[in-house]
């Protein structure tokens, strides 16, 4: 039987308070006006949450190094996915508006 970090509780805490003050900033962001800023902080934020939740929440920190490895597999191919449906968002004026190819009934 493989053997299981304890995590103190006092960690579980220490997270749980910084997630608190993670989304306190987050809130006081949301009243400021920082232009094009604004997503690029909030996105910041909240993958610093996710980073935490991840490490602490779901033990990857205390894990094997398969794990971490596996989850970072995952971040790739979803920024890769995030990748690819941004770029047919951004072309789809590129060829005008309407229908790039013409049909057969428009003519």
């Amino acid at each position: 039987m493989s053997e299981h970090h304890v995590v103190p509780v006092r960690t579980y805490v220490t997270i749980f308070f910084a997630l608190m003050v993670f989304t306190a900033i987050t809130v006081a962001v949301a009243y400021l006006d920082l232009g094009a800023l604004n997503n690029v902080v909030m996105l910041g934020i909240a993958v610093a949450k996710a980073t935490l939740v991840v490490l602490f929440f779901m033990h990857v920190r205390y894990s094997t190094r398969l794990i971490p490895l596996v989850v970072v597999g995952a971040v790739f191919f979803l920024l890769l996915m995030f990748g690819i449906t941004m770029a047919d968002y951004v072309s789809r004026g590129a060829l005008g508006a309407g229908s790039a190819w013409p049909t057969s009934w428009e003519k």
